[in-house]
């Protein structure tokens, strides 16, 4: 039994009852936070002093495609059209097991870096199951907190071969992963699926992916990217199998009916949102005031890392000026002049970012708020540097003051994993190397077969 006591920080515990504690310590003993308040004991414990820094826990990236971390920026003027046809039927084809596991090695380093302690690997170019093992491969070898959604690529068909939207999940690898490596939900990395869903194909494949998953109690994850569903009543067929709930998740969904969202929310679905990916790509306007409304459960990611920073706290800034800028305008449209109060309070976002992906992944019991008694998912934030200082508000002070460069420490499961301002276990030259090497010869071997 090992214990850490982290002691005078600023800390803001997301939990509803014991709110934000200045001048607090954080006891911590094994995996596992065991108390939170002032004048802690220390004993036996190793200390962290943290005098001037907030605590915080760690954020929740409940929607990345870490696999493309080789080929950050290709991305960067795509609507969705043009992604859907450069990455999936296109790049994605040129990735070998080894390009996956780079990815996913790097990206998730880098997530840990940014202070993110939990991520939902959407991972849908996994063709074989060395791809899948080299993806869990990759997050093992980070040392962060994942569910790896095994997905399906999306490749054009070839001459005899059916449509991606008309094959179902591979229930046997599946089966393998649940029986092996991932059997475990207590374990760092875990197992979901990443499904087509009622948008991506027929019914047959959604009804076959669902019932998979609710077999297996795994969240069942699916992008809705548009209006046309290609099998258009299947939510309600969902939900008449019993296959809607909390364990499924809806990501984007921005041009769903309103009558559809509402359908969703009163069967406790899930939503992660993107806004920064949405608002490029033309989505249409993030989902967020029409969830607020209806009482939906909302949790955001960063998405596609071949576009987007993983930053989280850029994700979570963005989608809440986003959706302010939303209620303004509706203000302004009515009376001619900006509201008389803000309407969504930044205590929600902060929330968004870390309870609600907890939610969205079937582990608010774990992680999300710095509740004794669930992992000591910590991160510091250095809030003495120039720009955070002074702290008034530690809330204000995340969300509109702190950035990738003021994450002193991380702590996963009680382990250190950035002490200092630097990763325990930093990537190498030469893994940087590879990851370079890595999206060059796919953007090569990409061009090559279009002559």
């Amino acid at each position: 039994m090992s214990r850490t006591l982290i002691r005078n920080a600023n800390v803001v515990t997301v939990d509803p009852d014991l709110r934000d504690i200045d001048g607090a310590d954080i006891l911590i003993e094994d995996d596992r936070i065991l108390e939170v308040g002032r004048g802690l004991s220390a004993g036996e414990a190793e200390v962290i002093e943290a005098e001037g820094m907030i605590a915080m826990p760690g954020f929740v990236n409940a929607h990345i495609h870490t696999w493309q971390t080789g080929l950050r920026g290709v991305a960067a003027d795509w609507t969705i059209k043009e992604y859907l046809r450069a990455m999936h039927a296109g790049l994605a084809g040129h990735f070998g097991p080894d390009d996956i596991r780079i990815g996913n090695h790097i990206g998730a380093l880098n997530q840990i870096n940014s202070g993110t302690t939990t991520l939902a690997d959407w991972c849908h170019n996994n063709p074989t199951p060395d791809h899948t093992d080299a993806a869990v491969d990759g997050l093992e070898a980070s040392g962060i907190r994942a569910v790896f959604l095994h997905g399906s690529p999306k490749p054009d068909p070839k001459p005899g071969q059916k449509h991606f939207s008309e094959i179902p999940m591979p229930a046997d690898e599946v089966h393998r992963l649940r029986n092996g490596r991932l059997s475990s939900d207590d374990g760092l990395v875990t197992l979901g699926l990443a499904v087509l869903g009622p948008q991506m194909s027929v019914w047959e494949v959604c009804e076959a992916d669902f019932k998979l998953a609710h077999d297996l109690d795994l969240v069942a994850s699916m992008h809705i990217s548009a209006q046309q569903m290609m099998t258009d009543d299947g939510f309600q067929r969902l939900a008449a199998a019993g296959h809607l709930g909390s364990r499924a998740n809806v990501v984007h969904g921005n041009a769903l009916d309103d009558r559809t969202l509402s359908f969703l929310v009163e069967h406790g679905v899930q939503f992660t949102l993107t806004p920064e990916v949405e608002l490029q790509m033309g989505f249409g306007d993030p989902l967020t005031c029409r969830l607020r409304r209806l009482g939906g459960a909302i949790s955001l990611g960063s998405d596609v890392e071949s576009d987007m920073t993983g930053d989280m706290f850029a994700v979570t800034r963005f989608a809440l000026q986003a959706a302010r800028h939303e209620d303004n305008l509706v203000v302004r449209a009515e009376t001619g002049a900006a509201p008389d109060t803000i309407t969504i309070p930044m205590r929600e976002a902060i929330e968004w970012a870390t309870m609600g992906g907890a939610r969205m992944l079937g582990l608010e019991n774990r992680i999300g708020s710095l509740t004794p008694g669930k992992q000591a998912d910590i991160v510091l934030l250095d809030a003495r540097q120039l720009n955070m200082h002074p702290v008034i508000d530690p809330v204000a002070s995340i969300l509109f003051h702190a950035g990738i460069g003021n994450v002193d420490t991380v702590m996963i499961g009680g382990k250190l994993r950035k002490w200092g301002g630097r990763l325990t276990d930093a990537p190498s030259a030469a893994q940087l190397d590879a990851l370079a090497e890595s999206g060059r010869r796919i953007l090569a071997d990409h061009a090559k077969s279009l002559g």
